[in-house]
């Protein structure tokens, strides 16, 4: 399937914070509670239409790595709202912070899929109004975007909800 653009995301977080879950939600539309410790990295890919645009997302599930502890600890917060007696930041928190640094907030949960769509959709909403604003440099390799396959004339583009793949490391 043809697509204008490529946006990779790297979803990283603690051992047994819902990472896998999120992305089992998200390009398979189910919630499994118990499953195999991610080991080293997973991926999964979506088609999703963002304003008219096919957009592959491809996201990178991590295994929770400790070369990544201190950005989860300092930044990044909120999967399983379901479970808000366990809340270690207040949804207040979490709003305050986003908005000291320019984020978007969300609380999602995946295993009653709420806002999982919205996490992904909204954050691809936002990369492509910036690659429209110009902010981001698409022909930088580095920038995790990258353009895709020229769509025909008339073709229609992508279409939500498609699952594209969903594989390992080692598959």
């Amino acid at each position: 399937m043809s697509y204008d653009y490529l946006f990779k995301y790297i979803i990283i977080g603690d051992t047994g914070v819902g990472k896998s879950c999120l992305l089992l939600q998200f390009t398979d539309k189910r919630f499994q509670p118990v499953h195999d410790l991610t080991i080293g990295v997973e991926f999964g890919a979506r088609m999703v239409t963002i304003d008219g645009s096919p957009i592959k997302l491809q996201i990178w599930d991590t295994a929770g790595q400790e070369s990544f502890r201190s950005i989860t600890r300092s930044y990044y917060r909120g999967n399983k709202s379901d479970l808000a007696h366990r809340r270690a930041v207040s949804k207040e928190e979490g709003e305050q912070f986003a908005k000291e640094n320019g984020l978007l907030f969300l609380e999602a949960s995946a295993r009653t899929a709420q806002n999982v769509e919205e996490a992904f959709t909204r954050t691809a909403a936002k990369i492509l109004q910036k690659i429209q604003e110009g902010v981001f440099d698409v022909s930088n390799e580095s920038s995790g975007i990258k353009v895709g396959h020229v769509r025909p004339q008339g073709s229609g583009g992508g279409r939500d909800g498609a699952v594209a793949q969903r594989g390992g490391c080692c598959s």
